[in-house]
């Protein structure tokens, strides 16, 4: 779903890179909703997969060659850094938040709502709204919103959820197509809620949700595995710069979870691999003078480089890189130094990638939630108090607003 309409608008020149950052060793870094389609680890200085990309004309005088960013900003060794997060369950320790998210935004048969695209439903909605269930000790909640989504979006015969329901729609469910961050985050709550809960039926939904993941949406390209937004339509058979992916669709802190699911010598997905290569992608996809992430990237030429048919973006869509990022563990910082830059004197932005330009400011709390974020992790500054005091911003921001509490009471307890 698009978020809101893009208006451009002036210049804006950020930052540079910040520096500083403190290495921490020994970690293993643990969809098409109508935002249109993005990838997570850790270890691969230059990965194979061609040559590393260089910066849109229009990027900006001054800024670094684009190898010397993806140099700086590439991966650190899997092996090296073992941050073990606090418990999913009870992180999201703001009960007045969570008691207006759920009055606002799921229905009493458990159907999440998107309040800002029409009331519609999706599947990252439904997998967002459990996963924050989770971390508010919320199994009543919980099992009403994962009660709708199968009866609701589990209407495929391959194990993924359809992605888009809306209400009044005749089939409701107007996109049978899954978005594979989605499936991602339904099965990382269900892994989560199975173990918290100790309820067999649930660890093994998510399991079968893994598996079907690695069978339709997960392809090797150049030896790296690669996560595609969809089951269709993405593929270098589907466009003619494909394969295309969408950076944010790598849900970073849910792999060691699925890690730990799907371990042993039948794994269905070598989830550090994944991680890995997510990491790798975003370290070669830094666009434009400031370094930001596209939503859309295309992998079929020499380089990475912005999607053909989607506006040149850093938008709605990879506003959740730097959550996701800062979610998984402090071993990355270096990846987040850019969005500091960037976020270092103004709120969170729309930026065409290629001029340079300005869009939408985005002023919902939520996101700049993640900016907060962003600076508890790179400078220690603590999380403004008023996060945990509910607004009336629709379900998107209010729901990275929730998940960036929650990345922090996991990671950052010093910032909460």
């Amino acid at each position: 779903m698009r978020r809101g309409i893009i208006r451009f608008a002036g210049v804006v020149v950020f930052g540079t890179a910040l520096a500083g950052w403190i290495a921490v060793t020994d970690f293993t870094p643990s969809a098409p909703e109508g935002r249109q389609p993005l990838l997570v680890g850790a270890s691969m200085a230059h990965p194979a997969g061609g040559p590393l990309p260089v910066a849109p004309q229009g990027a900006g005088e001054g800024a670094p060659p684009a190898s010397t960013v993806a140099a700086t900003l590439a991966p650190t060794s899997a092996a090296s850094v073992k941050v073990l997060p606090r418990p999913l369950p009870g992180s999201l320790a703001a009960p007045e938040l969570w008691a207006d998210y759920t009055r606002r935004f799921v229905s009493p048969e458990g159907r999440v709502i998107d309040t800002a695209n029409g009331g519609i439903s999706h599947s990252e909605g439904q997998g967002y709204g459990m996963l924050l269930a989770v971390a508010a000790d919320d199994r009543p909640v919980f099992d009403r919103i994962w009660s709708w989504t199968q009866a609701n979006l589990d209407v495929r015969d391959d194990g993924l959820a359809a992605w888009r329901w809306e209400p009044g729609a005749s089939p409701a469910v107007t996109d049978r197509n899954n978005a594979s961050d989605g499936d991602l985050l339904i099965a990382w709550a269900l892994a989560e809620a199975g173990r918290h809960w100790a309820d067999a039926t649930l660890t093994d939904a998510a399991r079968a949700r893994a598996r079907a993941l690695r069978d339709l949406v997960i392809e090797d390209r150049n030896g790296r595995p690669m996560l595609l937004p969809g089951a269709s339509g993405f593929t270098a058979d589907d466009r003619p710069d494909g394969p295309v992916v969408n950076p944010s669709y790598w849900v970073f802190p849910a792999f060691p979870v699925l890690a730990a699911l799907d371990g042993g010598p039948r794994r269905a997905v070598d989830w550090t691999a994944l991680s890995m290569s997510g990491l790798a992608l975003l370290a070669e996809s830094r666009f434009g003078a400031q370094h930001l992430p596209a939503e859309w990237v295309a992998l079929g030429g020499e380089a990475p480089r912005p999607a053909e048919g989607f506006p040149p973006l850093f938008g709605y869509n990879a506003i959740r890189v730097p959550l996701y990022l800062a979610w998984a563990g402090p071993s990355e910082r270096q990846q987040l130094a850019p969005f500091a830059a960037a976020w270092s004197s103004r709120v969170p932005e729309v930026v065409d990638l290629t001029t340079g330009t300005p869009g939408d400011r985005l002023t919902d709390r939520g996101y700049r939630a993640i900016a907060d974020l962003v600076r508890c992790v790179m400078e220690g500054t603590p999380m403004p108090a008023d996060l945990r005091v509910p607004s009336d911003e629709p379900y998107y921001p209010a729901t990275l607003r929730a998940l960036a509490l929650v990345a922090v009471k996991q990671r950052y307890p010093e910032c909460w």
